[in-house]
């Protein structure tokens, strides 16, 4: 995918109604991952993504700050980041604990 194309997502659009469901794209442009919910807003907020599994199930939360992935726009795919760490890295992130 060209991410070129891409608009970039400003710090006010980084909100729990335009990230989440979001999907994060790996350094190789892999799927890896889901935005399933977020802490507070903009740059600072921190992001909680869904790693690996299938529809869900078998899946990581790991939250990440929102500075840390590259959030923007496309056409036909919506709202989608990149990021810099594999499927793997992620996964050995400490879960993201709710509460």
């Amino acid at each position: 995918m060209d991410h070129s194309t891409h608009t970039r997502l400003t710090e006010q659009e980084l909100t729990e109604a335009t990230l989440v469901g979001a999907t994060v794209y790996g350094p190789g442009d892999e799927k890896i991952g889901e935005v399933s919910h977020v802490h507070g807003s903009g740059a600072e907020a921190r992001v909680v993504v869904d790693v690996g599994g299938f529809l869900g199930i078998g899946s990581k939360p790991v939250a990440v700050a929102a500075r840390d992935l590259d959030f923007m726009r496309g056409e036909t795919v919506g709202v989608h980041a990149l990021t810099r760490w594999t499927k793997d890295e992620l996964k050995d992130m400490p879960a993201h604990r709710h509460g």
